[in-house]
């Protein structure tokens, strides 16, 4: 009997579920709390992604008998990084469009007010206020999609390094080496 290797796309996809259920939940603390979008306690958030992902990395590479080859680490990140970007922009878009759209109104103002400091003239603030009205939550979805996805690969090929072990040449026990997620 073969045992068939497991997908990476189970673990990428539990742990992008939990990332995104814990940034929805810091999102709020830190609306509750009324934390300034500007201040550096934003980057908190980055602390349970790359725990998160470290995390994928390490199932898989338990399901798979304690062995991970970097090709295999990398995507079980780089998967984790896309669907948690996906579900965290989706998110973005509907907590700035329904669920607390006075933040954006509070991140409009602090940009206006950032730009009028920087001794921009009334018609650029004008320009880029105007735009980021039409624009800033569609881009800041894009963005929230392409940064996540950027960021994860970068820290999907240092977790892919860390978790790294090859299975022996000589190895012949691949049937058995399988472990069932499920028992």
């Amino acid at each position: 009997m073969e045992t068939k290797k497991p997908s990476s796309n189970q673990a990428a996809f539990k742990w992008g579920i939990i990332y995104v259920i814990t940034a929805i939940v810091i999102t709020y603390a830190f609306q509750f709390l009324n934390v300034d979008q500007t201040s550096s306690a934003k980057y908190l958030g980055y602390i349970p992604f790359i725990a998160f992902l470290l995390l994928a990395q390490k199932e898989y590479k338990d399901q798979l008998g304690g062995y991970l080859t970097f090709g295999e680490g990398f995507m079980t990140g780089f998967k984790y990084s896309v669907i948690s970007g996906f579900l965290l922009a989706i998110f973005i878009y509907l907590y700035f469009s329904y669920l607390s759209p006075q933040v954006y109104e509070q991140v409009l103002t602090s940009t206006q007010a950032q730009l009028e400091a920087k001794g921009q003239s009334s018609d650029q603030v004008e320009v880029a206020m105007n735009f980021m009205k039409s624009y800033g939550i569609i881009t800041t979805t894009i963005g929230m999609l392409i940064g996540t996805t950027i960021v994860g690969s970068v820290i999907a090929l240092i977790g892919a390094a860390i978790f790294k072990r090859e299975r022996p040449p000589f190895d012949m026990d691949i049937e058995n080496s399988y472990t069932d997620p499920t028992v």
